[in-house]
């Protein structure tokens, strides 16, 4: 019987526990992978994801089997502290330039920059030291303090490693290192230990600067609220709020929680969840959300989240949730990892082995060229590229009001050749209205208008409150006693004016045939009649976006190859939207299962289909296609939890700065990953031909690749690459 199938596991008494970590030390991917590795060998572990990038472990066990104080100690084992995070936190912010490991750096660079002093004045000997290989003077004396300062950082965790039996960087670098020391090339030594020191601030400052922009989302939130009581306004802790609280907010001021306008009227600043540049305007009923900024007047708000709960802490645990959906590139990058390091460590030792046991070749020359290949088989440079560019763009894009869930959708995005876009609600405004009234007898145009509006003044249909919306415009109006009133559910409805029966609605409800298009417009008509007969027709529409004829045409231009407008409306209704937006292909009357075989049908033309709609009503079609895109997600639960990318905000022109963001992701992550494979590659041929020193091997094979590589992916952060419109504000 496998372990698998005993007897207990079926059915565990407890439900599996999680929690997630922080882990300030775990730092590089070679450190995650070795967590995670030790962590799956722990009877009872169901679970383990680590991100680099946030420093956070997520691991899952199971608690008939295993207590958290035995979690925690596995991960001690290694040499990492372990805190669980709290809900509402990012983790903690530390400075990378007055670490302790930077500050053992510092000691190290001192120490050798006192030995070239030495040297260069000429130092005496040191007789009474000596090493397997060689002798010291004053100047190799400094060397060798600084390689063993420099070393502390990473010794430990090299011993650590070599008891778990794992090739990580600080093993190899700790060989490294004391293998030069061993024979006596100490100033080599102390080079590779305090540039390898120096590389990995510099990349932890890199990956820090990614992460910082998931903690700028979680600052946007204010600590403190003024909650309104009996006694007055009060400062509180916003986390302290609960729903059903009061508070004020005055002008300049951050929202300090989700919740609705009670009393005041203001424009608020909504650009840290929609990335939309113009204040809206909010009165009382009106939703707000955390983070965004008063511009004008005092409001007083109530309270519908706490703080963990809010529209902005949620999108900060999606946006840090994300590096955990990983690309095709970096499963290419593991896997690749995985023989990489091993094969260039054996390569190491066959270039030590074969010249000098075989071949009689000094030990000496080729122990260094093998120490070389040592330094060149750390795969930092390889595996921290991907991560970087992901978190990155990521968080730039929620900065820009788009919520990407996961590396393999910004990965996916870039790829994709087709959009399908739902019409009602994501190209037009969702919201019919009046586009022309058309009397068909004696009666004027706003007569007509007139008596429609007082049937339907009673009706709840969108079309009846688009009529007298139109009315109330137009400022149409009439004295009529209205009564016996009657909903015909599906046709229209009917009522008395003055005793005099009038209908509105479908023509079929008035038993005439619709009259011709006028000027072949599209949309929805509806006729009205009374006891003499029909007095005219209103025709309705639902309008386009003023954007989304750019949005198309930006999506053209990012190289899309097709999008097609998906609607249930009439066809010639769609058809003119579609004529007026610009897109490919129309596919009317379409039911929630139609569409999805509407993107099932474009999928096999094109390979890969981005549905964007309304992330609710369209849910299937978005579930079905390569990428769902939700419009206008702010505050709606379903669109953020199902959705794989979500526009906050109902802004089409945030669809091609995405695929824009995507497309550049995707090269960096290619430019990435070309380059480390390329530069170590060249490095390890050019090792066993002696064109390599280690300190070669250090500044360009380490530090020198992996520094290009994270700062190229921190690009799409800065957003130097790709113009993505208004930014989130600061301050």
């Amino acid at each position: 019987m496998s372990g698998s199938e005993q007897p207990g596991d079926a059915a565990l008494a407890e439900p599996p526990r999680a929690v997630r970590y922080d882990v300030p030390e775990m730092d590089c991917a070679s450190c995650v992978a070795k967590i995670q590795g030790h962590l799956n060998r722990v009877d009872g572990v169901l679970g383990v994801e680590g991100s680099p990038v946030a420093r956070t472990l997520t691991v899952s066990w199971d608690p008939d089997r295993l207590d958290e104080e035995r979690v925690r100690g596995e991960v001690a084992r290694l040499g990492y502290e372990a805190w669980p995070r709290a809900e509402d936190a990012v983790g903690p912010v530390r400075s990378t330039w007055r670490s302790p490991t930077a500050r053992i750096a510092y000691a190290s660079v001192a120490l050798f920059v006192v030995g070239l002093l030495v040297r260069a004045l000429g130092g005496t000997e040191l007789p009474a030291v000596r090493l397997p290989l060689t002798e010291l003077d004053v100047a190799d004396a400094f060397f060798l303090l600084s390689a063993l300062v420099g070393g502390w950082n990473f010794f430990p965790k090299g011993i650590r490693a070599a008891r778990a039996l794992a090739l990580d960087m600080n093993f190899l670098m700790s060989v490294a290192i004391l293998g030069a020391v061993a024979i006596g090339e100490t100033m080599e030594a102390a080079a590779i230990a305090f540039l390898f020191a120096l590389a990995e601030l510099l990349e932890s400052y890199a990956v820090d600067r990614a992460r910082g922009s998931v903690e700028a989302l979680m600052e946007l939130a204010p600590e403190t609220a003024r909650l309104v009581g009996p006694e007055g306004e009060r400062t509180v802790p916003a986390g302290t709020l609960e729903p059903g609280d009061e508070v004020a907010v005055r002008p300049g001021e951050r929202v300090p929680a989700d919740g609705s306008v009670t009393e005041g009227r203001s424009a608020l600043d909504e650009s840290p969840i929609t990335g939309e540049s113009l204040p809206v305007d909010k009165a009382p009923g009106d939703p707000v959300y955390a983070g965004t900024i008063n511009r004008e007047g005092y409001l007083r708000l109530r309270v519908g989240r706490r703080a963990s709960e809010s529209t902005l802490a949620r999108i900060v645990r999606l946006v840090e949730a994300a590096e955990g959906r990983r690309t095709r590139a970096e499963r290419f990058v593991d896997r690749f990892a995985r023989w990489y390091t091993p094969a260039v460590t054996l390569g190491a030792l066959a270039v030590v082995v074969i010249p000098t046991l075989f071949l009689g070749a000094p030990f000496v020359p080729w122990f260094v060229r093998g120490l070389t290949l040592l330094v060149i088989a750390c795969p930092c440079a390889l595996v921290i590229s991907t991560p970087v560019a992901v978190v990155s763009g990521v968080t730039a894009a929620a900065r820009h009001g788009v919520l990407i869930k996961g590396g393999s959708y910004l990965e996916a995005l870039g790829e994709v050749r087709a959009f399908a876009l739902d019409k009602t609600g994501t190209l037009t405004f969702g919201r019919p209205e009046v586009q022309t009234v058309i009397p068909a007898g004696p009666m004027d145009a706003r007569e007509v208008l007139a008596r429609a509006a007082a049937v339907e003044e009673r009706s709840e249909h969108p079309l009846a409150r688009a009529v007298v919306a139109h009315a109330r415009q137009r400022e149409v109006g009439g004295s009529w006693t209205l009564s016996d009133f009657r909903a015909v559910p599906g046709q229209g409805a009917e009522a008395r004016l003055d005793g005099v029966l009038h209908r509105v609605g479908r023509p079929g409800l008035l038993g005439v045939e619709p009259p011709d298009r006028q000027g072949g417009e599209a949309g929805t008509t509806v006729g009205v009649a009374s006891e003499d007969g029909l007095l005219g027709w209103i025709v309705l529409a639902d309008q386009a976006r003023t954007e989304a004829r750019a949005a198309v045409a930006g999506l053209r231009a990012e190289g899309v190859e097709h999008i097609a407008m998906l609607t249930g409306d009439q066809r010639e209704v769609g058809e003119a939207v579609g004529r007026a937006l610009g897109v490919d292909e129309v596919k009317a009357r379409l039911l929630p299962q139609d569409k999805v075989e509407a993107i099932k049908e474009l999928e096999a033309r094109f390979g890969t289909v981005a549905m964007v709609g309304d992330g609710v009503n369209d849910a299937p079609a978005l579930a079905v296609a390569t990428v769902g895109i939700a419009m206008g997600a702010m505050g709606t639960d379903a669109a953020l939890e199902t959705a794989d990318v979500a526009l906050m905000g109902d802004d089409l022109t945030r669809l091609p700065y995405v695929r824009r963001l995507s497309s550049r992701a995707r090269r960096v992550i290619r430019q990435n990953i070309a380059a480390a494979i390329l530069v170590k590659a060249v490095l390890a041929v050019g090792v066993p031909l002696g064109w390599v020193s280690l300190v070669t091997a250090v500044v360009v094979g380490d530090m020198g690749v992996s520094l290009a590589v994270t700062l190229n992916a921190l690009r799409l952060g800065s957003g130097s690459d790709v113009d993505a419109g208004p930014a989130l504000p600061s301050g």
